[in-house]
């Protein structure tokens, strides 16, 4: 609210001229009748008729210019606080987001945010808009008439307390319907991003069943803050009536004994009706902050997550990767009870390949995660040509970096699109390149839009082996110091993959990568080769070398060998078929 302070003090300010101006008409009232009915001054008929015309005029501008100020500022605000939170939470750490659905967290960015329009929009306003007029109708109604004024006082202290417990008692309520909401919305994006294993499965219904529960849960927290919210009307409602009645009752009895007016009567039950219609406004607008202030808290609890660049200013420029990379007595753990990696130590020369496999679960992903930062770890220290990697610009240091995962993520754009997203500026001759080494061209060409062709969501359109290929592509355009291949062939047949074997051999030359995967084409000649198991580097060596050494990599070869005995080379020749088995 404080960086939109001077559109706040511009809509206060109108809103004063036009709730002051809303006063105009019902004192007007009063001359009309005791004046110009009472003692026949039709003089003053015009100049009242005329005031109470600009009096309207001015109010309907007024408004005009609060709605459109105000709304705007608030939408700007709402955009604001969206690009804040998106940027905080895409520069929160890796870890971060295996603990939350994204679709939770879609919710929380465009959801969550919505509340803003009820602090820095009309809300505000409105609440300091009701204010004003109720103190500048109750200073008249005193003047008039200070004994019922009196009485009326006690009556909207009594309304206010009332109003107050509302407001306390539903903030929960609005805060559990956003968290209940957030968790549909994720369930949601989650079955839909499914759908072919549900509809491969048959389970449409209990995915229906679930999401059926959760907007039931959903529909008993809104059914609350409706009925919540219509408690505070009906207040309002009981405040109105019971004022009623002792205008009524106390009205009637002081213009009988001379005490009032008509004309003051009638002005004061005008005033009374300018007071009362925005404090009932006024509480429907408390129970709108207090559903702002829920959102809010969720947004505040998010904004309070630590960045991974949270200390990037302090941390060291990185201009130029030689591609040195040492582990030193690294240990690292997802919780507190589950040690993922625990003492390891190596070192990765410049320019040489460095394979892992093992068992699944033996901690291959999270070292390599480890090596891109995504990853911290508790102990022990990561070095990048020497220096700790905890002290260097993390966005520095990935400039340096190609990656093909094994998920084989791609956006929902052009082919085009996909194979530059490392390097947007890439020339097409470039990106073309890269697509024949990736031995992607090929496919390619065969679409009418060719390099223009629109993949879909997560590249939907394409096949598991083309998404894979152009993933490679892609990492082969951002000609990494570093790269990093996640079982980068897997999704590949074998005639697809001894078709991109050169191409692998040309991109991983001078280059320092680290290789997740099995066979004999992506790991023959790795520099060296570490077998992890439960966390630890248990052998370490060439092929010959391990092979030799009938240990767990002997274990894994034969056990391979008996699945895939058509593949089957002599146990000493330089071939090792895939041992992710």
């Amino acid at each position: 609210m404080w960086n939109y302070r001077k559109v706040l003090a511009i809509g206060i300010g109108l809103m004063v001229v036009n709730r002051v101006s809303g006063f105009v008409l019902p004192g007007s009232s009063k001359w009309l009748i005791d004046e110009v009915v009472g003692n026949n001054r039709m003089e003053l008929l015009l100049p009242l008729a005329i005031l109470a015309a600009v009096a309207t005029l001015v109010q309907a501008g007024t408004s005009y210019l609060l709605s459109n100020v105000i709304s705007i500022a608030a939408q700007r605000a709402i955009m604001d606080m969206r690009r804040r939170v998106h940027e905080h939470v895409i520069h929160l750490p890796a870890r971060f987001f295996e603990r939350h659905k994204s679709g939770e967290l879609i919710s929380r960015v465009m959801s969550d945010a919505e509340g803003i329009r009820n602090l820095v929009g009309t809300g505000v306003v409105m609440l300091a808009g009701g204010v004003v007029t109720a103190v500048l109708a109750l200073v008249i109604m005193f003047v008039l008439y200070w004994q019922l004024t009196l009485i009326t006082c006690v009556i909207l202290g009594v309304f206010g307390g009332l109003m107050a417990y509302a407001f306390r008692a539903l903030r929960p309520i609005f805060r559990k319907r956003q968290k209940i909401q957030a968790e549909v919305t994720g369930a949601l994006g989650e079955t839909l991003g499914g759908i072919r294993l549900v509809k491969a499965y048959g389970s449409e219904e209990r995915e229906q069943a679930k999401f059926s529960g959760g907007i039931e849960r959903l529909f008993d927290l809104i059914a609350k803050s409706i009925r919540g919210r219509s408690a505070t009307v009906a207040f309002g409602t009981v405040f109105v009536g019971v004022v009623g009645v002792l205008m009524i009752v106390m009205g009637g009895r002081a213009i009988t004994e001379g005490a009032l007016t008509l004309g003051d009567f009638v002005m004061y039950i005008f005033v009374v009706g300018v007071m009362v219609a925005p404090i009932v406004q006024m509480a429907m607008v408390g129970t709108q902050v207090s559903e702002a202030f829920a959102g809010l808290d969720r947004i505040r609890e998010l904004m309070a997550e630590t960045r991974e660049d949270e200390d990037e200013d302090q941390r060291k420029t990185l201009r130029t990767v030689g591609g040195e990379i040492v582990l030193e007595n690294v240990h690292f753990r997802y919780d507190e009870t589950v040690p993922v990696i625990r003492n390891v130590s190596l070192r990765a020369a410049e320019g040489t390949t460095t394979a892992l496999v093992g068992s699944s679960g033996s901690g291959k992903s999270t070292l390599v995660s480890l090596v891109m930062g995504f990853n911290k770890p508790d102990a022990g220290r990561v070095l990048v040509d020497g220096q700790d990697l905890a002290t260097l610009k993390l966005r520095d240091y990935r400039k340096h970096l190609g990656v093909v995962m094994q998920e084989n993520f791609l956006f929902d754009g052009t082919i085009a699109d996909n194979i530059s997203f490392a390097r947007p500026e890439a020339s097409r001759n470039e990106i073309e390149d890269a697509g024949r080494i990736a031995n992607a061209d090929k496919f390619i060409r065969r679409f009418p839009d060719a390099y223009n062709t629109i993949v879909g969501e997560r590249g939907v359109k394409l096949s598991g082996g083309q998404r894979q290929r152009i993933s490679i592509a892609r990492a082969i355009l951002a000609n990494p110091r570093i790269l990093i291949l996640d079982e980068a062939t897997s999704n590949l047949d074998t005639q697809s993959e001894a078709l991109i074997q050169e191409g692998f051999q040309n991109l991983r030359y001078g280059r320092t990568t680290f290789v997740i995967a099995h066979r004999l084409s992506t790991i023959r000649s790795a520099d060296q080769i570490l077998v992890l198991e439960d966390g630890e580097i248990i052998e370490c060596g060439n092929h010959r070398t391990l092979y030799d050494l009938a240990g767990r990599y002997r274990e894994l070869y034969d056990q391979q060998h008996s699945y895939e005995k058509d593949l089957y080379v002599n146990p000493g020749e330089d071939y090792l078929p895939s041992l992710s088995q």
